[in-house]
């Protein structure tokens, strides 16, 4: 089948199960929202990455803020002392974009100079990394390299990972949760918090995984956002696993929907970044489009609405919220790198806005590859992996192999690996693949501009990859 006869025939078999609900777009002008995307990204690349802010403005970060659109906004204004970023529209109207504490780089609404949250600093409870060995620390492992690996070929891997017109920043591969690839571009070292865009799903997948652990909610429970709950609703029949799933059934416009419409409205997957919201309140209001676990879409309103469900468990327990990823996660697996932003009303919106060391993502990576398990400790809830790792049912109905529970799936050979690996994804040429046949997880981050031959690289890499390592597993 083609693949415009396979996007035919989504669209109609999501027609066949369509609610008669309207559909609002998203107030404001695009430009506003461009704007705020181009502020929010250049904040975070000259204040967390510490890129050259040049360099910045033409390699990185298209998705919230398009290449094309920057020459119409004008050069961003950098104020390293307010630690704030300016971007001025066509009509006058100015964004502002500021680092606020530990909790990233934010976009204020037009007409405020502030966030209404107070920032908080969140320190890890860690020693320093360099007195710990990987995977806690940085120190290298006392063992030498494993025999059983083609090392010739594992240096042939990294140099193709590296084709200069790929732009890849950060490159790690470890096997056995042993470091035996990396490299990183110019400017970049093993601590430097990159752009990650859309792993954060995965590791709000992680930090609901960690609370169901903890008792706090069941997978398969209907999903208790506040919203939903007046009798009747039919949002209240929609459980945590079909958010995780992305077949809640919402109703928004995402740009990987098969009948999108890039002439249409400014789409809400976007604005769920860009619009200086309260996000969590503008997700949880959106009507059904689908009956729940019907039909699986790529949409920004169920990983929103999973950080909902973490912030109202948090808060319940009288815990604060923006310090819990590091201690109930990060601390425990030797996560120092990363930062997740937030709106103005201090909602993490780690749908795409984070950013995280490429070694930090690939202790993420093995956490999954120990099967929720680190230094003896069971962080993740039993069959949790093997859940983010398996075909999401209204996907397969879809006859899409491809996405998980805020994980994607291989199903479909998208790179050359065992079908049953599963990985991390980023806009922009960012990915986690965790390959379980081969105790293998490789990290692969780069600047946005490269993305197309980066990705093209990252394929090359990783066949080379599997050559010079032998298949441990099933």
């Amino acid at each position: 089948m083609s693949q415009d006869d396979a996007r035919k025939e989504l669209i109609e078999r999501g027609r066949s199960f369509e609610l008669n609900t309207p559909y609002v777009p998203p107030p404001g002008d695009p430009m506003e929202h461009y704007a705020s995307g181009y502020a929010k990204i250049m904040c975070s690349s000259v204040f967390i990455t510490g890129l050259d802010a040049a360099f910045a403005a033409e390699n990185v970060g298209y998705f919230t803020a398009p290449y094309e659109i920057r020459a119409k906004l004008g050069v961003p204004k950098i104020d390293r002392e307010k630690r704030t970023v300016e971007v001025r529209m066509p009509n006058g109207i100015v964004r502002i974009a500021k680092q606020v504490g530990s909790q990233g780089c934010v976009t204020v609404p037009i007409g405020k100079t502030d966030v209404f949250f107070k920032p908080s600093i969140v320190n890890s409870t860690l020693p320093d990394a360099k007195t710990q060995q990987w995977p806690m620390g940085d120190l290298p492992p006392p063992s030498v390299f494993p025999p059983e690996i083609k090392r010739t070929m594992i240096q042939q891997a990294v140099q193709a990972a590296f084709d200069p017109r790929g732009m890849t920043a950060a490159f790690v591969v470890t096997y056995k949760g042993r470091i035996i690839a990396e490299r990183y571009g110019k400017d970049i070292t093993s601590t430097t918090p990159l752009e990650s865009w859309s792993m954060g799903k995965s590791l709000s997948a992680t930090l609901m995984g960690v609370l169901i652990k903890q008792g706090a909610y069941d997978l398969w429970q209907p999903a208790p956002i506040p919203e939903w709950q007046s009798p009747g609703d039919p949002r209240a029949k929609i459980r945590i696993a079909d958010i995780l799933h992305m077949s809640s059934g919402l109703r928004i416009r995402a740009p990987l929907d098969p009948d999108f419409d890039k002439s249409g409205p400014y789409p809400d997957h976007y604005y769920l970044y860009t619009g200086s919201i309260d996000s969590f309140k503008y997700a949880a209001t959106r009507p059904l489009q689908w009956p729940p676990n019907t039909v699986g879409r790529y949409r920004n309103t169920d990983p929103v609405l999973a950080n909902y469900l973490i912030r109202l468990a948090v808060e319940k327990r009288h815990e604060d919220y923006h310090s819990f990823p590091q201690h109930a996660l990060f601390d425990k697996i030797g996560i120092r790198t990363m930062v997740l932003d937030t709106d103005p009303y201090g909602n993490f919106l780690t749908q795409g806005y984070e950013q995280g060391s490429a070694r930090d993502w690939a202790r993420l990576g093995n956490l999954y590859l120990q099967d929720g398990v680190w230094n003896g400790e069971r962080i993740l809830p039993e069959g949790y992996v093997t859940f983010v790792s398996t075909i999401a049912p209204a996907w397969a109905a879809d006859k899409r192999p491809i996405y998980g529970g805020f994980f994607w799936i291989n199903g479909e050979g998208t790179f050359p690996a065992p079908r049953d690996s599963f990985y991390m994804d980023g806009a922009g040429g960012q990915y986690v693949l965790i390959i379980p046949p081969y105790q293998l997880a490789i990290v692969r981050l780069g600047h946005y501009k490269g993305a197309d031959a980066g990705n093209k690289a990252l394929r090359k890499a990783i066949k080379i990859i599997l050559e010079a390592v032998p298949r441990v597993g099933n």
